[in-house]
């Protein structure tokens, strides 16, 4: 038998603070004068010096402010990496993305996309990049999509909605300092966190399991049970396990998959515009046949922490939207055969996911 040889983040900072080492960090990893630092940063944290005074700056670095009120595209991507080809007579020495989902994935497709030819969207998939990244540090201020450890890009593309999964996605560093989700919103802290929970509860279930990401799994579903549903924890503690919680969960996936929430979701991200997290609250509120004990934890959360769900956002589809979500959906075979089996073609119809649809 041949075993995947799975990559990993070959280096993580965790604690209170550290984002302060970032300078020390990087120091080492500079090319030259021309050779750049690229700073992605969440534009939530535009004129918060708390954060930003802290990126220091030398020759030619540059911060970027992105926008997240939309999931990454294809096109955004190219964009960006061809301001950078333009604007620079060196590639740069590394990549740097700080804040939540939206901006890790722009960050690791970036680095990718400037050592691989051609369009992002040619490489959505399953392991089509060839060359390895320029260096890239992964920063989150949010947690819960794991995405600071996953080896995939959550992009939409001009036909569908689909990662770049590849051995080369991974960041070279994190660095994990739960300070920085200190003033995250409570709707934003509970989809993102149950977008840790759903991957836990998926992998668990899923027929990819293995005792590598059963341990991860484990552990972050034990974790997302003390914080959203305990009472003991100070905000300090949360912030500390959640973080935790979001890598172990994004681990635990990386070394089997995610499932039906997850493939629901992206046809709605698809079609609709829906942010990743509360997608899929949206969808995994219907899996019951699928997911019931873990479903029945989710309404206990939900219901504690009083979020309100959108409801009826597919009302008044017309049946080619609807045809075209369910085709995002099932062109995510990886996702179905891992929630149902090999033979998931045969149990999993175009009727039931438009069933499943028009409940959310």
């Amino acid at each position: 038998m041949i075993y995947k040889n799975y990559p990993m983040v070959s280096r993580v900072v965790f604690g209170r603070g550290s984002f302060n080492q970032l300078d020390e960090i990087l120091a080492l990893k500079r090319k030259g004068r021309n050779a750049p630092f690229i700073f992605y940063v969440d534009d939530v944290f535009k004129g918060n010096h708390w954060l930003t005074s802290r990126i220091t700056l030398s020759y030619n670095d540059k911060i970027i402010y992105v926008p997240t009120k939309e999931e990454p595209k294809t096109s955004q991507i190219d964009q960006l990496v061809e301001n950078i080809i333009l604007g620079h007579s060196e590639l740069p020495s590394g990549i740097i993305g700080i804040g939540g989902g939206i901006v890790m994935d722009i960050s690791k497709a970036v680095a990718l996309m400037l050592t691989n030819k051609g369009e992002s969207k040619d490489y959505q998939g399953w392991d089509l990049i060839k060359h390895p990244a320029i260096y890239h540090v992964g920063i989150p201020t949010i947690s819960g999509t794991g995405a600071e450890v996953s080896r995939t890009t959550i992009l939409t593309g001009p036909e569908r909605k689909l990662g770049i999964n590849s051995d080369y996605t991974p960041f070279d560093q994190v660095i994990l300092d739960p300070e920085l989700t200190k003033d995250v919103p409570k709707d934003q802290w509970f989809y993102t966190g149950m977008d840790c929970f759903v991957h836990c509860v998926e992998s668990l279930k899923g027929t990819y399991l293995n005792a590598f990401s059963q341990s991860y799994g484990e552990k972050a579903f034990e974790l997302c049970k003390d914080i959203f549903l305990g009472d003991d924890l100070s905000s300090e503690d949360a912030q500390d396990q959640l973080m935790m919680a979001s890598w172990h969960g994004g681990m635990s996936i990386a070394y089997s998959q995610v499932g039906v929430a997850h493939a629901m979701s992206y046809g709605l991200g698809y079609l609709l515009g829906v942010k990743h997290g509360i997608g899929n609250c949206i969808v995994f509120d219907h899996l019951e046949d699928y997911y019931p004990e873990g479903v029945a934890l989710f309404k206990q959360m939900k219901a504690k922490h009083n979020i309100q769900l959108p409801k009826g956002i597919c009302e008044y589809l017309e049946d080619y939207q609807f045809d075209k979500m369910i085709d995002v959906a099932l062109s995510l075979e990886p996702l179905w055969e891992n929630a149902i089996g090999k033979n998931w073609k045969n149990i999993i119809t175009r009727e039931k996911l438009l069933e499943l649809y028009k409940k959310m």
